[in-house]
């Protein structure tokens, strides 16, 4: 049964009026013929004059009995402003380009609508359709493959579902060897050390590594010898001027990995005869105790504070790259660290693996390898305009030519230059009420937003829109709860293959 009728509009903003004891509500999809339609916006409507309506408003306020209204269903109404979504032809979505027929009733869709939707190779399942506040048993998928490694957004306010999505996508990625991945978690809510995670995966033994400064049973110690530091790891994590960067590298250039240790053990007369000022030399100094706390006693370097030390762990980065480059999930608990030294240690496995893989790209192997997606909260810390060039922001501009993605995760895309917005190709939009965050996101999709903003502004709690240019539209969803997920295929006893 109809739920309204077109009345009027233009291409890209149709009118539909609501039938009488019908609701429409803000996101919902509604189908007139082959085109499905998207509800943006609501409103009053009346035949009736504005003074008309006050006197009896106000008749009725006062309590005056006598205020029925003739044929009130048809005097008054609701008006839904409704996009063209897209078009089902033969099967096929495509992009709308005629207008329905005047006067066309309208109706809600059902789950035969989008018949047309198939899961792709290498399906990384996001959701359920959802129209409104109702949730289709429609499956959403997109090509994880290509998806991950052309950069994911997952933008929103705090306590809209963030982490639930990356749970629930990582969970449906742990049986996969199509894609390696590193998930720096800050929070260390991802593994599930004291609660349910990733961990509870029946594939996870074999398929997710668990790197911490203090791992449970089944975890790996997460501490880096500093002679793998290399000084380009520090670039755009650091604050360092010019001249101390060039300091760094006429070491490394000389004392090759033994460098940062000569640089504390060194003297006023070794760097001057490199030509570097001791005042250069002594704020250097000082900024990587800070950043990772290196210390001189002595004549020999010491290291406090559990990542980085002197002896041993040489390895440890070696191990990590191979992991992902298997296809495993590895997950670094840094929820004990400082900011620099997450995003340093974060950077330095990020390097190697970068360069590994455009090394492969130079001799032709790039195509046997699983894409490789980096996993980084509160993404403007490494890609906001305040932040330098680092490893994060050349993944952005260039990964996806070596198949290495980011999945980044803020509460303020707008910190992020348009440039970097842009090239995450797939975003995945959850509620937010801040509206030069909204501008910011609309001004950056694949598909047209414009008219989104209190679409988006009204998305509730796991409610999502995903805008990429591996759909043909953008799909609006609702993203299942982890637990419910988890705690189902755990009762199940499903095995993935």
């Amino acid at each position: 049964m109809s739920v309204g009728q077109i009345i009027g509009g233009e291409y890209g903003e149709l009118y539909v009026r609501q039938k009488a004891g019908k609701t429409i509500e803000i996101g919902e999809l509604l189908s007139v013929g082959d085109v499905i339609l998207q509800v943006h916006d609501l409103g009053y409507r009346s035949l009736m004059e504005d003074d008309d309506l006050a006197r009896i408003s106000g008749m009725q306020l006062e309590g005056y009995d006598d205020t029925h209204l003739m044929e009130e269903e048809i005097r008054n109404y609701i008006t839904a402003k409704a996009k063209l979504l897209v078009q089902v032809r033969d099967g096929e979505a495509k992009i709308p380009k005629r207008l329905p027929p005047f006067f066309n009733k309208v109706d809600r869709v059902d789950e035969g609508d989008f018949a047309f939707l198939d899961k792709p190779d290498n399906g990384l399942y996001l959701g359920k359709i959802r129209s409104g506040s109702r949730v289709l048993d429609v499956p959403v998928f997109i090509d994880g493959k290509k998806a991950l490694s052309h950069h994911i957004l997952i933008p929103a306010t705090t306590g809209r579902g963030k982490s639930n999505l990356v749970k629930v996508m990582l969970w449906n990625l742990v049986p996969t060897d199509y894609c390696g991945m590193l998930i720096i978690d800050p929070h260390d809510e991802y593994y599930g050390r004291n609660e349910l995670g990733v961990k509870d995966h029946s594939l996870a033994s074999k398929r997710v590594e668990y790197y911490s400064p203090n791992p449970p049973k089944g975890g790996f110690s997460l501490k880096l010898n500093i002679d793998l530091l290399k000084p380009w790891d520090l670039s755009g994590i650091i604050d360092l001027t010019s001249a101390q960067t060039d300091a760094m590298y006429v070491y490394h250039e000389e004392y090759g990995d033994r460098w940062l240790t000569r640089v504390f053990l060194g003297d006023e007369e070794e760097s001057r005869a490199r030509g570097i000022q001791e005042t250069t030399m002594d704020v250097l100094r000082r900024k990587l105790s800070l950043a990772i706390d290196v210390h001189r006693e002595g004549d020999r370097v010491y290291c406090r504070g559990g990542i980085f030390t002197t002896q041993g762990c040489e390895n440890l980065l070696e191990q990590i790259v191979e992991s992902m480059e298997s296809g495993k999930k590895v997950i670094l608990d840094t929820s004990s660290m400082s900011q620099d030294k997450e995003l340093l240690i974060a950077g330095m496995i990020t390097n190697r693996m970068f360069n590994r893989y455009k090394h492969y790209k130079e001799v032709g192997e790039l195509d046997d390898k699983p894409t490789i997606s980096i996993v980084i909260e509160e993404a403007p810390r490494v890609l906001g305009e305040r932040a330098g060039r680092n490893i994060f922001h050349t993944i952005a501009r260039e990964g996806r030519k070596f198949r290495v993605g980011l999945i980044a995760i803020t509460q303020l895309s707008s910190m992020i230059p348009r440039e970097l917005l842009a090239n995450m190709n797939t975003k995945i939009i959850l509620g937010n009420e801040m509206r030069s965050e909204r501008e910011a996101i609309i001004g950056s999709v694949a598909q047209d937003l414009s008219k989104d903003s209190k679409n988006i502004a009204s998305l509730d709690k796991g409610e999502a829109i995903v805008s990429s240019i591996f759909t043909k539209f953008a799909v609006p969803i609702k993203i299942d709860l982890f637990e419910d997920i988890a705690k189902s295929q755990e009762k199940k006893k499903l095995v993935f293959f």
